[in-house]
This record gives C-alpha cells, sequence and structure tokens, in this order.
C-alpha cells in the first residue's frame, strides 16, 4: 500500500530565466504570427484528421514531394528531428502508400524517399488550401510589397543561437 500523502509536494527547482525588458517585446507581432499560424495549418489538419494523421505527416509529405530523391538523412536535418520520431512517421506513410523508400543508385545504404501518386495529390491537397489563403492576404499588395513579406519570412527563419534547444520528437510538439 502507497504512503499517505502528507498534503505538501516537492518544490521543483526551475531554471533561471533572463532579465527581460517587457517593453522590448513586441506583444502584438508575436499574436499576429501565433493566429496566423494556427489558421494556416487549421485546413491541411482537417484533411489530415480525416485520414488518421498529423502535422508530421503533413511535413514529411510535402519535403519528400517537393525533392523527391530526397535523403532520409537530408529530412532528418530538414525537420530537425529524431531518427526515431521520423521512422514512426514514415513507416506509416510507406504503409498507406503515399511515399516509396528506395536503396540509391550509387551507395545503397542511402534511403531515398520518393512521392507515390497518392503522395503527390495528398501534398497538393494540403497545400492548395494554404496556397489560397497566401494569395488573399497578399492580393491588395504591390509585387514590392510581395517581396517585403518573404524577406521578412526569410528573416524569421533560422535558430537564435543563444538559446539552446533539443532536437524534438514528432510526438511531443504537433507544431512541427
Amino acid at each position: 500500500m502507497p504512503p499517505a500523502s502528507t498534503g505538501k509536494s516537492a518544490k521543483r527547482v526551475l531554471p533561471p530565466m533572463p532579465a527581460v525588458d517587457e517593453a522590448q517585446i513586441d506583444f502584438e507581432a508575436i499574436e499576429l504570427l501565433f493566429f496566423a499560424y494556427r489558421d494556416f495549418v487549421s485546413d491541411p489538419d482537417a484533411i489530415l484528421a480525416n485520414l488518421g494523421m498529423g502535422r508530421a505527416h503533413h511535413r514529411v509529405v510535402y519535403f519528400v514531394c517537393r525533392q523527391p530523391g530526397m535523403m532520409v538523412t537530408d529530412l532528418l536535418d530538414t525537420l530537425q528531428i529524431t531518427k526515431q520520431s521520423l521512422a514512426r512517421v514514415l513507416k506509416h506513410l510507406i504503409d498507406m502508400g503515399y511515399i516509396r523508400q528506395m536503396a540509391g543508385a550509387k551507395d545503397r545504404r542511402q534511403r531515398r524517399l520518393y512521392p507515390t501518386l497518392a503522395g503527390r495529390e495528398l501534398a497538393l491537397a494540403l497545400s492548395e488550401p494554404q496556397s489560397r489563403r497566401i494569395a488573399r492576404a497578399m492580393e491588395a499588395l504591390t509585387p514590392e510589397m510581395r517581396q517585403h513579406v518573404k524577406l521578412f519570412l526569410q528573416r524569421m527563419r533560422g535558430r537564435d543561437p543563444n538559446i539552446e534547444l533539443p532536437v524534438r520528437d514528432l510526438d511531443e510538439s504537433q507544431d512541427l
């Protein structure tokens, strides 16, 4: 029989956080990005849910379709995930007939990934509502303004070198 609880829980020691000047944080832009991302992925999420899949499947199918023949190691690098987490999602997509995995022509140890016709159709079905959403958001913009939006998004890429982040598992985060 487990010991009786004393009603006191052990205090966790939290890691120290850096001092931050709240006045320097652009909360409005952060919230706009949060909500834009939420809505941007909502349409593909609905399609994927009907197929018993999630965002991890979307990411894999998307990049394999954009770069047919890519090596598994390149996909791991692109998604910044572990082999173990990719293996589960990739096996599911292969078993369902969306992706083919083939040995490299020159190096048989290489595993190259190709979309099947069904995989390509899935990637297009997931990308189409996102493309429509982008087109609607940019329809009133001049070509120069569109370039500024793309430059902004390019500059948002990459990690802050001052923050050490672990490699994420696809199951730990749906926001890949």
